[in-house]
């Protein structure tokens, strides 16, 4: 219990900047709080003290607005940043050495008994205000982005993210090389690349006009040199301005 304490205040300096010392962490991060009462709930889950733990739960969530249900299963060096809004449901599993920001749900989309929430692999990171739903798995080394709503798995070294979640990286052995770099720890599942992919398909299109626009004027001028009149064509010009609406969807 102890040396699992002394882990769960490690991983703090580890992972976060803003702590400055143990005392900082033991008093004042309520992500270390849920952790340690979870151990004692899980404790106390197991051995079928069944409403001992959801009180224990509830003291917890309580305390530091986090809730985590005493049946959840959390492996080792797990860091809850902030942690307002969190919640774990039963079946939940999270691995080592994930990281879950604020406004987090590791939720269940049935009311049927047996597996009902997500597992998240080691290394797992869950930008703010996602929710992940249902017995999917997130794969080792993933992270999935700030608002994201997933309800399918999440291969390992990719990246989630949008409103459903679609994946935008797909390269485990990349990312195992960052994450020996930088310690395992990206903050709030930000990676290289966390452009949404209906923008970069806008983008796309609109690259795709432009070069159809400049085809088109070239045909005009070719017409104009041959003597065709190509006024009028050049009177129904749309002044088509990519730039602004690239802004507008960045």
């Amino acid at each position: 219990m102890l040396a699992r304490l002394r882990e769960n205040i490690r991983v703090v300096f580890d992972r976060d900047p803003a702590a400055r010392s143990v005392w900082e962490v033991v008093c004042c991060y309520p992500g270390f709080h849920a952790l340690t009462l979870h151990i004692v709930a899980n404790g106390l889950w197991r051995r079928d003290f069944k409403l001992l733990a959801r009180f224990v739960s509830h003291v917890g969530r309580f305390l530091t607005g986090i809730e985590i249900h005493p049946g959840a299963t959390i492996g080792q060096r797990v860091f809850i940043d902030h942690g307002m809004g969190i919640v774990v449901g039963e079946t939940a599993v999270i691995g080592d050495d994930c990281t879950l920001y604020h406004g987090v749900t590791l939720g269940g989309t049935t009311w049927n008994q047996g597996k009902r929430h997500p597992t998240l692999e080691a290394g797992v990171i869950v930008g703010a205000g996602a929710k992940i739903l249902g017995p999917i798995t997130i794969g080792a080394g993933a992270k999935v982005g700030s608002n994201a709503v997933v309800v399918k798995p999440v291969p390992a070294g990719a990246t989630a993210v949008g409103n459903p979640a679609r994946i935008i990286q797909n390269d485990s052995e990349n990312a195992r090389m960052q994450k020996a770099q930088q310690l395992g720890f990206s903050a709030y599942g930000i990676s290289g690349d966390m452009n949404d992919p209906v923008v970069k398909a806008i983008h796309g299109l609109l690259d795709h006009s432009v070069n159809t626009d400049a085809k088109v004027e070239a045909i005009l001028k070719k017409l104009e040199q041959l003597g065709v009149d190509c006024s009028q064509e050049r009177a129904r010009s749309d002044h088509f301005d990519p730039d602004y609406l690239n802004k507008i969807v960045e």
